[in-house]
């Protein structure tokens, strides 16, 4: 497949506000000067540094330096500039002994968190200012894909409603590649805190991993991090795909009790965007323990989490779910269920005439003449003598094998019936088990 040649519209981004004063922050100045002591354990930094270390403006870090330093916690060990944010600063013993008393109880280090009352404010108005999703959007986001206009139709009004989406079908035929198409459609970048604050935990939520920032021109007009509180990251709306390796301690949080901090779930590291279940009902754990974690979540678009000192919080659940399967949904979940994801969209084998685009695409994918003769003899030599389904992702991997043997021969790219006949050799099962019903008809 080929990269989009248009795009969603670009959507509003909301950006936290940077805050000014100590109570803008939400925090107290214990859990400040923790994390600056914390900051300055492993080796001196100026006061620029603590401001960067930390993502707080160093006006509100400086009067809680000084009083670390009156309490002899820390000291000044160097100068440069003018004022206080150009001194090096470094621990005392003191502040040594203090600071592992704050790592034993939370091995946190990095940038201050926002409570979680200032996440929860932010996911409403992310909520509030959604943007409006029609045909000309979807279209856009699903442009790179060779889809039929009914699968549109049917996708378009799920996204638009924000509503989870049971897509199922034979593999093979886009079901997980879909996801990226709703995230592109929603479109937009969004905010991720570096980690939130609940009654003085600390849970991790920005994933590099996960999560791709947006790295902006200096001279953008679109630059906005000068007025951003740079606890946040502006990332790209979350597109986050699972598959079998899913388990149900991924939903929940993840106490770790080395560094006493946790790891957030999933759905809530991919809220404002998309979660995808891949090869959904294959998973390690049962397919209806699953589903009945996100009963509530689904239908009330709250998610309730616990911590280990049994406090037990809401956190919205402002993520589309999407179950990508090739079984059949009524195996995998009773209709109560299924009631809740109102949205059942079956991936179909595609035609002839589409498979035969798609072929066309990945040919100029990887740089290759398209010759439709390539196709009909594929249909005529193997999908109806060897009774085999097209499915959609056949035409690029059969392409990427002919490059492969292509390269491993030291011959020029090109497809041709010797080559293919070759790749179809290992690629297709020559039993015929592939399917029940031939793909005839052009």
């Amino acid at each position: 497949m080929t990269p989009a040649t248009t795009v969603a519209p670009p959507a509003r981004v909301v950006a936290p506000a940077k805050p000014v004063t100590l109570a803008d922050t939400g925090l107290n100045v214990d859990a400040i000067a923790s994390l600056i002591l914390k900051t300055l354990y492993t080796g001196e930094a100026r006061g620029t540094g603590l401001a960067a270390a930390v993502k707080l403006p160093y006006g509100i870090l400086e009067p809680i330096v000084a009083q670390l330093r009156t309490e002899q916690l820390i000291e000044v060990k160097g100068a440069a500039g003018v004022g206080t944010a150009g001194y090096s600063y470094a621990v005392t013993d003191l502040g040594r002994d203090r600071t592992r008393r704050y790592l034993d109880a939370c091995g946190y280090v990095g940038p201050a968190p926002v409570p979680i009352a200032q996440y929860l404010a932010y996911m409403a108005e992310l909520a509030h200012i959604r943007p409006p999703i029609d045909q000309h959007r979807v279209a856009a986001a699903f442009s790179h894909l060779i889809m039929e206009p009914d699968m549109l139709h049917q996708l378009g009004p799920a996204i638009s409603a924000g509503r989870s989406v049971f897509l199922y079908g034979a593999p093979g035929n886009g079901k997980s590649v879909m996801g990226q198409g709703i995230g592109r459609a929603l479109g937009g970048d969004i905010y991720i805190p570096h980690a939130l604050d609940v009654d003085g935990q600390i849970v991790a939520v920005f994933d590099p991993v996960t999560h791709e920032p947006i790295v902006q021109e200096q001279d953008s007009l679109l630059r906005s991090e000068d007025d951003a509180d740079e606890r946040w990251v502006r990332v790209k709306r979350p597109v986050i795909t699972v598959g079998g390796e899913l388990t149900l301690d991924m939903l929940d949080l993840r106490f770790n009790t080395l560094s006493a901090f946790y790891e957030a779930p999933l759905q809530l590291k991919a809220n404002g965007g998309v979660l995808v279940l891949d090869d959904f009902g294959r998973q390690r754990v049962n397919a209806r323990d699953l589903l009945n974690r996100w009963v509530v979540p689904l239908e009330s678009k709250v998610d309730y989490l616990n911590l280990h000192t049994g406090r037990k919080f809401q956190v919205p659940f402002d993520v589309m779910v999407v179950f990508a399967t090739n079984l059949e949904p009524q195996s995998l979940a009773d209709e109560a269920f299924l009631r809740r994801i109102p949205y059942k969209i079956v991936a179909k084998n595609p035609s002839y005439d589409q498979y035969c685009r798609i072929f066309e695409m990945n040919c100029r994918r990887v740089g290759v003449p398209y010759d439709r003769t390539l196709v009909e003899y594929l249909h005529d030599r193997y999908y109806v003598p060897k009774n085999l389904q097209r499915r959609g992702c056949h035409p690029r991997d059969l392409i990427d094998h002919v490059m492969a043997l292509c390269r491993y021969e030291g011959r020029a790219p090109a497809i041709t019936p010797a080559l293919l006949d070759t790749v179809c050799a290992t690629y297709f099962i020559e039993d015929g088990q592939a399917g029940p019903t031939a793909a005839s008809g052009r």
